[in-house]
């Protein structure tokens, strides 16, 4: 399989997109074509596991370096840590409306699916190269835990992940700020989560400092951390009632367009489905591309889901270039008006292609709390903010079913608006239970690209 960027670097192999995460020439890494699952393999799917169908969906993207036997090992470690022996279950609600459970790895979120693997690949491929490399990474408040607990005390990476000081929740802080072990570096930014990932992104572009600590990423950028994610999605589909003769609706809480990418690779590689549903909160700059070709940058609000408190969305950039035909003479243009004036959008004849496969829907803060009290009383299910906003979704787009709703976080990561709208205080796991009383370790930092790089390196000449 190869890699080329969105901005026309390649071809490179997988290892070679792993450890650069972000292309040199600042674009996002996409397969030259999309692994076909044919319609009998998928229907073997239904006899097989989680674990099986990986192997099957992840061994073509990192063939040749990679063996399905080398993957099928990888796979075998990186889910032992779940607490459920389906790793992401399918749970009915009514009729035609399901919840994927994507919260049962260590650290509670979606995240873990892919950080737990990738996690693995990086200490294999710079084990056999003999290498360190650092990480850098940005979070709303999920990437980060899921990617400190998935390279936490491994020899050869150092892991520096920025988080908006004061927009994440205190479990979600907690769980990157008190794991204390010497490659792990968590930054509280005075700024929002765009300030961070667009700091990360500047940092990789800076092309000296980028090969002096030899960088490479781990949130949503790097496409091997979208490769794991294609996976819940077949599942998915292979759980369903067989009674489901309609193509499903996939709804997906999601702010920086990772998530649902993956959802659609997984359509480009032949799984049936009928929309991918955008579901999201206030900042709500993707909904308004869907509905209203208005892809416009506005002011980031604070909300009670703040894993999609977001206004720039870095996935987005790779369904660009695939609507673009793949022009990334195209992409480059629209990708430089848009960093200029903060506003992009596309021909009618493109919005019709991408409505076609998308739809959108946005739920304020009163509704995402009406919808935790709604799925508490209708179904007896507890569910936490990001999960509400993607229920609400389904909700509102009621003609969107069959519908499997993204189940993205545990409702305990998110206890005081969780309690606020159901009267219910979800508790922690017990591997988690001491979370709130454990010592906390991690540096504030002023918004500015410069001061993040003078402290990388102190920290990694220490």
């Amino acid at each position: 399989m190869k890699y080329f960027s969105t901005r026309g670097h390649g071809p490179v192999l997988f290892t070679e997109a792993l450890l650069d995460g972000l292309a040199p020439d600042g674009g996002l890494y996409l397969p030259e074509s999309y692994p076909e699952i044919t319609a009998e393999k998928l229907e073997s799917f239904k006899q097989k596991s989680f674990k099986e169908i990986s192997v099957e969906i992840m061994a073509p993207f990192m063939a040749p370096e990679f063996t399905a036997e080398d993957v099928e090992k990888l796979v075998d470690e990186a889910y032992t840590s779940f607490a459920h022996e389906e790793i992401t279950p399918l749970k009915k609600l009514e009729d035609n409306l399901y919840l994927l459970e994507l919260f049962h790895g260590p650290t509670l979120a979606f995240k873990d699916v892919a950080l737990q693997m990738l996690g693995r690949i990086f200490d294999k491929v710079l084990s056999q190269q003999k290498k360190r490399a650092t990480i850098l990474g940005a979070t709303s408040g999920d990437t980060g835990p899921a990617a400190i607990e998935g390279v936490a005390g491994l020899d050869n990476l150092n892991a520096f992940i920025l988080f908006p000081n004061g927009r994440v929740s205190d479990v979600q802080r907690r769980q990157m700020t008190t794991v204390n072990q010497p490659n792990i570096f968590p930054v509280a930014l005075e700024g929002s989560f765009d300030d961070c990932q667009d700091i990360v992104k500047e940092l990789f572009n800076d092309t000296a400092f980028n090969k002096s600590i030899n960088a490479t990423a781990i949130n949503s950028i790097s496409w091997a951390r979208l490769v794991p994610q294609i996976i819940y999605y077949f599942y998915a589909w292979s759980r369903l009632d067989d009674v489901i003769e309609e193509d499903i609706n996939f709804v997906v809480p999601t702010g920086n367009f990772g998530d649902i990418f993956a959802g659609y690779a997984a359509k480009r590689c032949g799984l049936p489905m009928g929309k991918l549903v955008i579901a999201s909160n206030v900042n709500d700059i993707l909904t308004r591309f869907v509905t209203n070709n208005d892809y416009s940058k506005k002011e980031v609000s604070p909300t009670v889901s703040p894993s999609i408190d977001i206004q720039i969305a870095s996935n987005f950039e790779r369904y660009l270039f695939e609507l673009f035909d793949r022009d990334s003479r195209r992409l480059n243009e629209a990708m430089g008006r848009f960093k200029e004036t903060g506003v992009l959008s596309v021909s009618v004849a493109e919005l019709e292609k991408v409505q076609k496969i998308f739809s959108a829907d946005s739920v304020n803060e009163a509704e995402t709390l009406g919808y935790i009290r709604k799925a508490n009383e209708d179904y007896g299910e507890l569910i936490d903010t990001h999960t509400a906003v993607g229920f609400g979704a389904a909700d509102q787009l009621f003609d969107l079913r069959p519908a499997v709703v993204l189940a993205t976080a545990h409702p305990a990561k998110f206890p005081d608006a969780v309690e606020k709208a159901s009267g219910i205080r979800p508790a922690l796991p017990p591997h988690l239970s001491d979370l709130l009383e454990r010592e906390e370790k991690f540096d504030v930092l002023p918004k500015d690209a410069s001061a993040v790089k003078a402290y990388i390196l102190e920290k990694i000449g220490e």
